[in-house]
């Protein structure tokens, strides 16, 4: 029986190890072809792993061509602004759908569910066009305006929320607290782990954006590293090894984020159930 479970913990350890090799693959070919020539990244052999000479000249030359301290800036006040604002609206308002009783309730949870049913494309065009109005494009405002309010971040709060005793209201009421006091002292902090998930999933959604820096902003001191990045390759060649290192200097701030929050990261994770 010993031989048998010594074999099986055996096996499933050789299977993580292998699937952690394909998951960090990238990121190595990665790093390695930033430090190529252009001539060794598009080589037809394909054994050449490492470049006979580090070319760390790739790496001095996409950071004062493409402003990657403006770059970082946009990118994380991006980030932390749609983090504290997703975070705090959200909890609002999914605890107004879930303890409070009022006109239409359901209805407009109802309105919520359908924003998180369809594809965000969608929504694309009547937020640019409030931008527009409002005379705010290229400005930070623009990155952050699509996560003022997240409809994911309200249904899971909610879920939380629902799941706390009605019992902790009642005391907070017959000790004198208002609603809002009995859900910024008492609830809101039963519902940490909530918290932190959808912070940790609004944080990565904003820096994984794409499309809307893209058509919000057209000016390079706008911006975010994504967009950025997505203008390196030209229209008819591409600089692999500078476009690799312009992707390792990308990346390298949110992976010490990741090392230095990995508790928090795997907790919220999995109190959410949910996936990236």
């Amino acid at each position: 029986m010993k031989k048998k479970t010594f074999l099986s913990h055996t096996l499933i350890h050789i299977l993580l190890i292998l699937g952690a090799v394909v998951m960090v693959f990238p990121f190595v070919w990665m790093v390695l072809t930033s430090l190529k020539t252009v001539t060794e990244s598009t080589s037809m052999n394909p054994y050449v792993y490492f470049p006979k000479v580090f070319q760390w000249e790739n790496f001095i030359t996409v950071w004062k061509n493409n402003h990657f301290i403006r770059l970082y800036f946009n990118t994380f006040a991006m980030i932390v602004l749609r983090v504290l604002c997703a975070v705090f609206f959200s909890a609002t308002a999914a605890y107004a759908f879930a303890r409070l009783k009022f006109p239409g309730r359901d209805f407009l949870f109802g309105i919520v569910l359908f924003q998180m049913m369809v594809p965000v494309q969608i929504f694309i065009i009547p937020q640019y066009l409030m931008v527009d109005f409002l005379n705010m494009r290229n400005t930070i405002f623009a990155l952050v305006f699509p996560g003022l309010v997240s409809a994911f971040g309200t249904f899971l709060l909610r879920q939380f929320f629902m799941g706390l005793p009605k019992e902790l209201e009642e005391a907070a009421r017959l000790d004198g607290c208002n609603i809002w006091r009995t859900f910024w002292k008492i609830m809101l902090p039963l519902t940490k782990s909530g918290l932190v998930a959808l912070a940790i999933f609004t944080a990565l959604f904003a820096f994984k954006d794409l499309m809307w820096p893209l058509i919000v902003n057209n000016q390079a001191d706008a911006d975010t590293l994504s967009s950025a990045l997505s203008k390196i390759q030209s229209a008819y060649t591409v600089n692999y090894p500078e476009l690799m290192a312009a992707s390792v200097l990308a990346i390298w701030p949110i992976m010490l984020i990741y090392i230095i929050f990995q508790k928090q990261f795997i907790e919220g994770i999995a109190t959410s159930g949910g996936k990236l």
